[in-house]
């Protein structure tokens, strides 16, 4: 089946239970097995079924068995916060002693979770360049354990050398992690690259309405075979003293080993779970996915296009204009070329981008990326305000920066917005 038909699709016939068209939401914390061995038995994994709702939910499970479909993946996770996803992901790659490698250009908030809160669990970050990614293979070592990077990053709209560091990853026998949230499975197939995981704020442009905060994770097909037996991560090839002697890589056969551990190690013990209602939520949001990111992608183009004819505009960050530096690799990479709804622009000063913010009418003054509204922010004083001004300058996120989130009004409607708000300013 094509994208638009998996995400409606998939995971859920409505010829079962009483037929109904809409995904039911089992608002449910518990689930009874009706005797004692069918219990033990989904206890020991030697039959599937719902447990409790940290851990297995129907409602979940349909969003799940969807979103992994439509990412081409083996299986996938959900969590409770995009956030909740990138903390998983390395965590149940790295421990203490162990380093991850991660781009410099990735979403402030994914660096703080990186560099500072990940360290004080004695997990390190390295930085590195991910457009052109030369100094990556120089990074690793005999406890590099993970190599993070975005696939559009948020707010530069960069796009790595994905090609050139999937390759040096599967080199040393390291997994690579995409964080694909700005350009969704939609725009980019990242297994097809050589990814082994990708993960989601779903929060953004799966739920597409501002309305519902949950996070994805998915695994390659591949990644089992990369797991087994790989030194780097011994704690999914040696017995798991909290389950019972558990050892995933004896299951590579039946189970995707990396979200299982996920599941019935960090889920089970921190608890970052998804709700039903907000699955419901995301899984209505995934109907409408493919249709939303083509007038995101429309929008996003034109505005760019006027953004770059405007006087008082010094440069504008779009993969989608022919002058732009990643405007290649989005031909390559990129389905059709769209380059997503998000676009970064910078004026003179901070000044100058407060006032063009402050201006705006029909732009919402929202952190938040991906809605079928359209917002605006300035990221060095918002969502980077954590760093630096030299790490500001590192990430390339300046003082006169001005992050848009487009979303499907008309867009001549936006583009005189901004028109208004550039000109008085």
């Amino acid at each position: 089946m094509n994208q638009e038909t998996i995400a409606i699709h998939a995971g859920y016939d409505t010829k079962t239970g009483v037929g109904a068209m809409s995904v039911p939401i089992y608002s449910a914390t518990a689930f009874d097995f009706g005797t004692a061995q069918t219990a033990a038995n989904r206890f020991c994994l030697a039959e599937l079924g719902p447990i409790y709702s940290r851990l297995t939910n129907p409602t979940l499970d349909i969003l799940e068995t969807r979103f992994a479909t439509l990412d081409k993946g083996a299986a996938a996770i959900s969590t409770s916060s995009g956030q909740a996803a990138t903390f998983f992901a390395l965590a149940n790659l790295a421990q203490v002693g162990d380093n991850v490698i991660v781009a410099k250009k990735i979403y402030g908030g994914s660096s703080t979770l990186i560099t500072h809160t990940m360290k004080r669990f004695g997990i390190n970050a390295r930085l590195f360049d991910s457009d052109n990614a030369d100094e990556l293979e120089s990074l690793i070592d005999e406890n590099t354990r993970a190599i993070f990077f975005e696939s559009l990053s948020n707010p530069q709209i960069a796009i790595p050398d994905i090609e050139k560091i999937t390759k040096i990853a599967k080199k040393h026998k390291i997994v690579t992690i995409a964080d694909n949230t700005v350009a969704t499975p939609v725009l980019f197939e990242a297994f097809k690259h050589g990814v082994d995981v990708t993960l989601y704020s779903a929060t953004k442009y799966i739920g597409g309405q501002g309305n519902v905060m949950g996070g994805m994770i998915v695994s390659s097909k591949e990644l089992n075979s990369l797991l087994v037996n790989n030194p780097r991560y011994p704690h999914f090839n040696e017995p798991d003293e909290s389950y019972h002697g558990l050892v995933y890589g004896t299951l590579a056969a039946n189970f995707d080993i990396f979200t299982l551990r996920i599941r019935l190690s960090l889920m089970r013990d921190i608890g970052a779970t998804l709700s039903p209602s907000s699955a419901y939520g995301l899984i209505q949001g995934l109907e409408t996915l493919s249709i939303r990111m083509q007038k995101h992608c429309q929008n996003a183009q034109k505005i760019a296009e006027f953004l770059n004819t405007h006087p008082k505009v010094k440069s504008v960050n779009y993969p989608g204009l022919k002058n732009d530096p990643f405007y290649d690799k989005a031909q390559r990479y990129l389905k059709d070329g769209l380059a997503s709804g998000l676009i970064s622009f910078d004026l003179s000063s901070k000044e100058a981008a407060t006032r063009v913010i402050n201006s705006t009418k029909l732009f919402s003054i929202v952190v938040n990326i991906g809605d079928t509204k359209s917002l605006i922010t300035h990221p060095a004083s918002t969502t980077h305000s954590q760093l630096s001004e030299e790490e500001l300058e590192k990430v390339g996120v300046g003082a006169g920066s001005i992050r848009l989130s487009i979303g499907i009004e008309d867009a001549n409607d936006l583009i005189e917005d901004l028109k208004q708000a550039l000109d008085n300013a």
